[in-house]
C-alpha cells in the first residue's frame, strides 16, 4: 500500500518522503511545482503534477494507487502574502483540502496527517503554548488554517475519515545528506536568511526590534529540525492506521533561542562575521513562541533526534554552502 504526499516537492514534504522511503514505505507524490521544486523529490516517490483543486485529477491519481493513507502539505504558507491575497489562501489551503477530502471519501480513503501551524494559536496567553490554549489567529494564514482543522472535524463526524493536525512551530535544518534543503523564493525564514548573509548573498541581517521582554531584548521562537518534523508526520499516520482516536499535536524543540542567540550560533559556524543592523519591530510579532510537545512525546513517542540549536545550523549551512541559489541551476 502506498502514503500519497501532498506538497511532495516542498520543504517538509521532501524531508518527509525521504524519511518514509528510508522507512521502506511505498510513497506517491503530488504537486503543482508553484513553490516545491521537483529536484527535491525522492527518486523512488512516484512523482504526480497536479493541483489539489483539481478535482479530476486527484480522483484518477486515487484511482490509479492504492493509497493507504495521505499526508497533506500542499498550502501556501506566507504570512505577509495571506494579508494582501486572502482569496488566493481560502482558495488553495480551504477549497483543495476539501477537493482532497472529496478524493478520499470517493474512494474509501480514511487516515490523513496534515500540516496546521503554531498560527492557529495568534498571540499566546501563556508560554509554552498547550494544545488547548485559545485558538484565535492573528493572520489570515492562521485562519486558513484553523478552518482546515475544522473541516477534518465536522468531515470527520459525518464519514469514516480520521486525522492528526500537527501544529509545527519554526521548522529549519535540511537533511543531514546536504542532497535537499530548504529553499524559498522570496525567503522569509531567519536561518536561512542569516545563512545568505554568511555566504555573501546579502549584505547584512535585520533584526526586528530589541527591546522585547526577553533576555536579549530579541524575539524567541521555537526551532525544530525539519527531519524530527518529518518523523512526527510518520509517527502520526501510523498512530491513525493502528486505530488512533483524532488528535492534535504540538511540535516543536520545547526550548525558544532569540533572534541574537540564532545569529551568534551562526557566525560561530560559518566563520563568517554576519553584519545584522536593528530595524523597527513588525507589527504582531509575539515575543516570545515555544511549543509544548509533551503530548507528542507521550502519545506518539516522538522524540527529537536534531533539536539543538547548532546541529540545525550546520545542517542547514551544509546545504546553503552547497546549493547557494537553492535548487535553480
Amino acid at each position: 500500500m502506498t502514503i500519497l504526499v501532498l506538497g511532495g516537492a516542498g520543504y517538509i514534504g521532501s524531508h518527509t518522503i525521504y524519511e518514509l522511503i528510508a522507512e521502506g514505505y511505498d510513497v506517491a507524490a503530488a504537486d503543482n511545482l508553484s513553490t516545491g521544486f521537483k529536484q527535491a523529490l525522492h527518486p523512488q516517490a512516484r512523482f504526480y503534477q497536479l493541483d489539489i483543486r483539481d478535482q479530476a485529477a486527484l480522483n484518477a491519481l486515487f484511482a490509479q494507487e492504492k493509497i493507504a493513507g495521505v499526508i497533506h502539505f500542499a498550502a501556501f504558507s506566507q504570512v505577509g502574502e495571506s494579508m494582501t491575497d486572502p482569496l488566493k489562501y481560502y482558495d488553495n489551503n480551504l477549497a483543495g483540502t476539501i477537493s482532497l477530502l472529496k478524493a478520499m471519501r470517493q474512494n474509501n480513503v480514511n487516515n490523513i496527517v496534515f500540516s496546521s501551524s503554531a498560527a492557529v494559536y495568534g498571540e499566546p496567553q501563556t508560554v509554552p503554548i498547550l494544545e488547548g490554549d485559545p485558538t484565535q489567529p492573528t493572520n489570515c494564514y492562521g485562519e486558513t488554517k484553523l478552518a482546515m482543522e475544522k473541516l477534518m472535524y465536522w468531515a470527520s463526524q459525518a464519514s469514516g475519515l480520521r486525522y492528526v493536525a500537527l501544529r509545527y512551530f519554526n521548522a529549519c535544518g535540511a537533511h543531514p545528506s546536504g542532497q535537499i534543503g530548504e529553499a524559498h523564493n522570496p525567503e522569509t525564514h531567519l536561518i536561512p536568511l542569516v545563512l545568505q548573509a554568511a555566504s555573501g548573498q546579502r549584505q547584512k541581517i535585520a533584526i526586528f526590534g530589541n527591546d522585547y521582554p526577553t533576555p536579549d531584548g530579541t524575539c524567541i521562537r521555537d526551532y525544530i529540525h525539519v527531519c524530527d518534523l518529518a518523523q512526527a508526520h510518520i509517527l502520526a499516520l501510523q498512530y491513525l492506521m493502528a486505530g488512533g482516536a483524532n488528535n492534535v499535536f504540538n511540535l516543536g524543540s520545547d526550548v525558544g533561542f532569540s533572534v541574537r542567540q540564532v545569529i551568534a550560533a551562526a557566525r560561530q559556524i560559518t566563520g563568517q562575521p554576519i553584519l545584522a543592523e536593528v530595524v523597527a519591530k513588525r507589527p504582531g510579532d509575539p515575543a516570545r513562541l515555544v511549543a509544548s510537545s509533551a503530548k507528542a512525546k507521550q502519545i506518539l513517542n516522538w522524540q527529537p533526534q536534531h533539536s539543538s540549536l547548532d546541529e540545525i545550523i550546520a545542517s542547514a549551512w551544509k546545504w546553503h554552502s552547497s546549493h547557494p541559489t537553492g535548487y535553480v541551476d
